[in-house]
């Protein structure tokens, strides 16, 4: 039961992490919680209901996307998305998270979309 609350705790906090960036705000299509920016998907978590069971993301990696797959947690997200940079994060209740890794691949999915405008207001990586 502890682990449940762990991925319950760290998926709460990743979602305050991605909608504090810039002009960030959460919305739920298909039954899922996403974060969007100007109307762009930059994260999918999933559904809330799934983190009894697992932690599940989905980000939009330009840059670290080829390293982040050959991790044993990650795979070419699906819809065709993974063509496109998306790659989906998958997480048991066992599993041994590091949340501010988290954060770079949030940040560098957000200014994968987000309007230069509002991307440039972040500090450089």
């Amino acid at each position: 039961m502890a682990e449940h609350t762990q991925l319950r705790a760290i998926a709460l906090a990743l979602r305050q992490f991605a909608l504090s960036l810039p002009e960030a705000y959460e919305d739920f299509p298909w039954g899922e919680v996403v974060a969007k920016v100007n109307k762009k998907i930059f994260v999918f978590f999933g559904q809330d209901a799934t983190l009894d069971s697992e932690l599940r993301l989905g980000l939009k990696l330009p840059i670290s996307g080829a390293d982040v797959l050959t991790m044993p947690f990650a795979s070419p997200a699906g819809y065709g998305l993974g063509k496109s940079g998306w790659v989906t994060l998958q997480f048991q209740p066992d599993d041994v998270l590091a949340p501010e890794l988290f954060h770079s691949w949030i940040l560098e999915s957000y200014r994968a979309v987000a309007p230069k405008r509002l991307a440039a207001q972040l500090a450089t990586p």
